[in-house]
């Protein structure tokens, strides 16, 4: 009874934490934890809490650096490193794999960029106000996926699969952002050491080093602190790191298939005793399988399965904790017709939503682009909406641009508003405009997009 109420437990866990509604749920908690903690009686230990001092490193070169810091400029490497991971496995086989395929997401993605950054410098476009112009071009995969799926029966695979691949496009503009327009000086040395340890971590991956230490110990005392102390935003060493993980597997599927089946056959014919210790011949058996497993593994692919978890339920909500409670004095309604608030949540809002369908129109209209499988403009304008989520990477911009604190919560709270407000605008339009999508459908659209002939008619 114990170890089936024990399994039960385990099973709801670990069936939650695999759910993306279930970190979309987990983000939101983190926000209003943040706001209201932030505004009560116990304000001033949180902001106590994130400003504590943290000392890494040795004697005669320390990193003295705030909690917040450390989580900003240390755990979002990890963030980065994620987000990295997934653009090149998008770029190696996925819809950023082929000129043909991304040419709709990257379309849409760059039109939930330019967008509102032109409605942001409309409003903002003198004065410090106008460093937050980047603030309003990201989408936050981990929020949008993660509230879309509440709405999930009434959006395909495929276009879910867009959105991630808009976000994705989306985080490449944003790390641009920061690498040109956010790194007020570099220190050439520093910089120097981090491309010879990049340069080192790439040569690892052509000469077919699949460990995944080499890549740690090199990336981590080599890449990410020389870009720490060279004045580049550290947490591009993740991005950088990621794309030198070997993205290929060392035993092709064909092979790892014979092989298995050589090992059931040498498995099967060795004689076991009546125990239920297996012997040293069954053992070397399962390793040689456990060997030829990981060399029919990609480490990309290895690696951001084993880590995903750990970013999305730890850093992503101690980021969301540390960085959304913003203390509100005086009006709201003061903080809200701020040109900066409001800039931020109509670029998030209205922006976004006429970037993304406006440029995915043109993409079809004039590049011979397809919208996803089951896939109509009514739902592109509920993904536009979702394209407004920008929490992550807006608010983490939004750092990096304002040194004003004043500015900078005006900014915080228009991200948060503008998210928001996209988030229930998308899943109130997707609910009440869009029709459900059952399986049979949904395995039909796959089949006709594998096979288009299945469209024509028949003679």
């Amino acid at each position: 009874m114990k170890e089936s109420i024990a399994s039960k437990i385990e099973g709801t866990v670990t069936n939650w934490f695999s759910k993306d509604s279930s970190l979309g749920f987990l983000l939101v908690t983190m926000v209003v934890i943040a706001m209201v903690w932030a505004n009560s009686p116990w304000s001033d230990s949180y902001f106590h809490l994130f400003e504590t001092k943290f000392v890494v490193g040795f004697e005669n070169a320390p990193i003295k650096n705030s909690l917040h810091h450390w989580i900003n400029d240390g755990l979002m490497a990890l963030f980065f490193f994620l987000v990295g991971l997934e653009i090149k496995k998008e770029i190696i086989n996925g819809e950023l794999s082929s000129l043909k395929s991304a040419s709709l997401p990257i379309f849409g993605a760059l039109g939930g960029m330019i967008i509102p950054v032109i409605i942001f410098l409309l409003i903002n476009n003198t004065g410090e106000a106008s460093d937050g112009w980047g603030i309003a071009m990201a989408t936050d995969i981990a929020f949008s996926l993660g509230l879309i799926s509440l709405v999930s029966c009434r959006v395909s695979n495929q276009l879910k699969t867009f959105l991630t691949a808009l976000a994705t496009i989306d985080d490449i503009g944003a790390i641009l952002v920061i690498a040109i327009f956010l790194t007020p000086h570099i220190e050439f040395n520093n910089l120097l050491i981090g491309g010879i340890c990049f340069l080192i971590m790439g040569i690892g991956n052509i000469i077919g080093i699949r460990s995944i230490w080499f890549y740690i110990l090199v990336g981590i005392p080599g890449l990410w602190i020389s870009l720490l102390f060279s004045g580049v935003h550290a947490t591009l060493a993740g991005v950088l790191a990621a794309f030198t993980i070997p993205g290929r597997t060392k035993l092709t599927e064909g092979k790892y298939k014979e092989k298995l089946k050589l090992y059931v056959t040498k498995f099967n014919l060795i004689w076991k005793e009546d125990s239920s210790l297996l012997s040293i011949q069954h053992l070397n058996v399962i390793e040689k399988v456990i060997a030829s497993s990981k060399d029919a593994l990609t480490p990309l692919q290895h690696l951001e399965r084993k880590i995903a978890p750990f970013i999305n339920f730890t850093v992503l909500p101690l980021f969301a904790l540390a960085n959304a409670g913003v203390k509100i004095e005086g009006d709201i309604l003061d903080l809200i017709f701020h040109p900066v608030c409001y800039g931020i949540i109509i670029a998030l809002f209205i922006g976004k939503l006429l970037g993304i369908v406006g440029f995915s129109y043109i993409a079809t209209t004039f590049a011979q682009a397809r919208l996803p499988g089951l896939t109509n403009w009514k739902k592109m304008g509920g993904i536009g909406l979702f394209g407004g989520i920008g929490f992550t990477m807006s608010l983490f911009i939004a750092e990096l641009a304002f040194t004003n604190e004043v500015l900078l919560q005006h900014a915080k709270i228009g991200v948060i508003l503008g998210s928001f407000l996209s988030a229930v605008a998308g899943i109130l339009w997707l609910s009440l405009n869009t029709k459900k999508i059952n399986q049979y459908d949904e395995e039909e659209s796959i089949e006709l997009l594998e096979n288009p002939m299945e469209l024509l008619p028949n003679k």
